[in-house]
């Protein structure tokens, strides 16, 4: 499991928008976004450049990993 804390995320959308990115990296099975702690939460083997590649690419800031 792999948790990063995402800048950038204000609403449901944003979050909707980090899940569909993240989901889409091979090796992910689930992304679980916490909007209010600005957390996503990967679930399977993906390698962590690519996830935060995805969300850089999605248009939000990965921060340090939570």
């Amino acid at each position: 499991m792999l948790k990063l804390k995402v800048a950038g995320m204000t609403c449901g959308h944003c979050a909707q928008t980090v899940t569909k990115a993240v989901e889409a990296v091979p090796a992910v099975e689930r992304a679980l976004v916490d909007l209010k702690a600005g957390e996503v939460t990967i679930e399977g083997s993906a390698d962590e450049r690519a996830v935060r590649q995805a969300i850089e690419d999605a248009g939000y800031d990965v921060r340090d990993a939570a």
